[in-house]
């Protein structure tokens, strides 16, 4: 082959390849922008996955009801996620793990921020459930004899209202004023020399069999299928020290006005749920909205 020939083929198979290249890079911008675009629809309220909501315990019919109208009016979708004990949930909203949790007052979450250096917000009030004196051993307060066993919560917000309610009770006298954080070493009178057992909140109804009466959180309380009949004492509801047991749905800081969380909110604080509140706790937990 002659030299000027070679050359020729030499150029034709650049062009070639050049040609090649070109085509090769102008078929990707479609796809990569198809590839987008998908992404893009693809970005609908399901595709961000269920609101995750932590609660405590297993009696948790009221929050499934509101679910339920939620889901049908929203099209969302919404997950319960249970822990154990108290501390539980707060630990798994501020690791990401859950959206939003049901379970708590803001005393406890006051006191769960201050503790843990953070800002976990209420984005909405649900309901006041009172704690209360059970007992399956006496019908009275006037039947608790000299050195009556009795059961309260061991966290501090908890436990400090178990004592104020004792106090209310006429048992014993606390150091201090409602609302604030006290222990047993602040029982400035106990008349009958009452032994005072603390231990996690959700073993106090467990406890009944074992003491002669037992603080009880409400939720514990219906979890455990207590009934309201040996109820001998009961936090008054009307109380402004009782204002800040209100119980809430917390968020993330950052999350307090996340339109899909109010949105839930808008769905719970219904008359509705009102209505569930008298049908399944019958009467126990009091709208606070």
């Amino acid at each position: 082959m002659k030299l000027t020939a070679k050359i020729a083929l030499a150029l034709g198979l650049v062009a070639t390849l050049t040609a090649c290249g070109s085509n090769s890079k102008t078929e990707e911008k479609p796809a990569e922008a198809t590839k987008t675009e998908t992404a893009e629809k693809a970005e609908t309220k399901d595709d961000k996955g269920p609101i995750k909501i932590g609660v405590v315990g297993e009696y948790n019919e009221v929050l499934e009801e509101v679910i339920k109208r939620y889901e049908e009016g929203t099209g969302d979708k919404v997950e319960l996620v249970k822990f154990a004990d108290y501390n539980q949930p707060n630990e798994a909203l501020l690791a990401g793990d859950i959206d939003l949790n049901a379970y708590q007052h803001y005393k406890f979450l006051d006191e769960f921020n201050a503790d843990r250096g953070s800002d976990l917000v209420s984005i909405g009030d649900t309901m006041l459930a009172p704690i209360a004196l059970f007992s399956n051993k006496v019908k009275s307060l006037d039947d608790l004899e000299e050195g009556a066993r009795i059961a309260i919560p061991n966290d501090p917000s908890n436990g400090s209202r178990a004592l104020f309610l004792l106090q209310d009770a006429g048992l014993i006298k606390v150091e201090g004023e409602p609302g604030e954080i006290v222990g047993l070493d602040k029982i400035k009178e106990n008349p009958k020399n009452l032994e005072i057992i603390e231990m996690d909140a959700s073993q106090t109804s467990r406890s009944l069999d074992d003491v002669d009466a037992a603080a009880v959180n409400d939720t514990f309380a219906l979890d455990a299928g207590l009934d309201r009949k040996t109820i001998i004492y009961e936090e008054n509801p009307k109380s402004d020290s009782v204002k800040q047991y209100i119980n809430i749905i917390a968020a993330r800081k950052e999350d307090e006005n996340n339109e899909r969380y109010k949105e839930f909110v808008k769905y719970y604080q219904t008359d509705e749920t009102k209505a569930d509140y008298e049908r399944i706790t019958k009467g126990s937990w009091i709208p606070a909205w």
